[in-house]
């Protein structure tokens, strides 16, 4: 099972045009509301030096790059939780996704209508956000009346769980994220089956025109922008979907030449996965087994034991144990043999939690 980061907003937020950018796939995208309806997925390689330092020393006949999915959502309108513009549909595909990307327009453009007929980045965040909360709060609401009436049969299981939606509800009603909540293991769990939207991870991305990558922070619309999202507790990227486009369509020695000139040190495209990398608390291990070096994501916490049954479910099952070594490490030494002869490769355990950046090869017998 992969990961999954959705992107919202509102129509003609340029969410399409950065799936594409993204994806390099050719959706369709156009200066009409509701031109998506149905969800776009693609999938995006994680861009990882490490992986082609460790190919590098191990000469394989394949790298594989660990992916991550992106989902292009179709716009949400003002009174979307109440069904507005096939509102209900769309937050529906929103809970499908691990991870929220949430796409702001900040660039001009006369032959792109705005839903509010004009350019207000911090606005648009807020009508989206209130759109999510009010979702949650029906959700949770709902939840609530009916177990309310269990927990007055006695049931302590039912009465626990009112304790935790009540305190979820006062925290919606007053307009407070659930993801902004300090809630412990036991209640997240608890409320995990609700797939409640505000509950999960978010970033901003400001969708912005050649003019505005080029004047930075001079622009008038980012500033408040970039103090809405400290504030809200996310972080934000800047990016011009189409100076990406045109950089994705370019050889790689011209696209480092037309980056330099623009004065990109890191491509937005790559500053997006790696955010929604982040903000989803992934890791990176590498295999370097038989012709293969590859990457794979795990969740931060995870075991030798889960990170094996990653790859297969029979490593799993019949793990022995994990042999590991940090990826410089191997790279240092040239190599596995050098390092297994320096005993620098560790034997772990299934309890071992994998840590980023680990070359690790599991021993299994099923």
């Amino acid at each position: 099972m992969g990961f999954s980061c959705g992107l919202v907003g509102l129509p003609n937020a340029g969410k399409t045009t950065l799936f594409n950018a993204l994806t390099g796939a050719r959706a369709a995208a156009a200066a009409y509301p509701f031109c998506t309806v149905e969800p776009n997925h693609g999938m995006v390689a994680v861009a990882d030096e490490r992986l082609q330092a460790v190919a590098r020393v191990v000469a394989p006949e394949k790298v594989t790059p660990t992916t991550l999915e992106f989902v292009d959502i179709a716009g949400l309108v003002k009174g979307a939780a109440q069904g507005e513009g096939l509102g209900n549909q769309f937050l529906g595909h929103i809970q499908a996704v691990d991870a929220i990307a949430q796409v702001v327009r900040c660039f001009s453009d006369d032959n792109v209508s705005h839903p509010h007929q004009r350019l207000d980045p911090v606005g648009d965040l807020e009508v989206v956000q209130t759109e999510l909360l009010l979702r949650d709060h029906e959700v949770v609401t709902r939840r609530l009346d009916r177990q309310r009436k269990v927990a007055r049969g006695g049931e302590r299981a039912a009465a626990e769980e009112v304790a935790v939606l009540e305190q979820v509800e006062q925290a919606l009603a007053r307009g407070q994220a659930v993801r902004r909540l300090q809630l412990d293991e036991a209640a997240a769990e608890r409320l995990r089956p609700l797939s409640l939207l505000t509950a999960k991870p978010v970033f901003y991305v400001a969708s912005i025109s050649d003019d505005q990558l080029a004047a930075g922070d001079e622009h008038p619309l980012l500033g408040p922008l970039r103090s809405w999202c400290r504030q809200a507790g996310g972080e934000l990227v800047e990016i011009s979907a189409r100076t990406e486009s045109e950089l994705n369509e370019l050889e790689p020695a011209e696209r480092i030449e037309f980056m330099k000139e623009l004065g990109i040190v890191t491509g937005g495209v790559q500053q997006v996965v790696e955010t929604g990398y982040r903000v989803l608390g992934l890791l990176t291990f590498f295999t370097t087994a038989g012709v293969e070096v590859r990457a794979w994501t795990v969740p931060r916490g995870t075991r030798a034991e889960q990170a094996a049954g990653k790859i297969h479910k029979d490593m799993q099952r019949g793990f022995i144990r994990a042999e590991v070594i940090p990826w410089r490490q191997l790279v240092e030494q040239g190599g596995e043999q050098a390092a297994r002869e320096r005993g620098l490769i560790r034997l772990e355990g299934r309890d071992y939690l994998v840590e980023d950046g680990d070359v690790i090869r599991f021993r299994f017998k099923v």
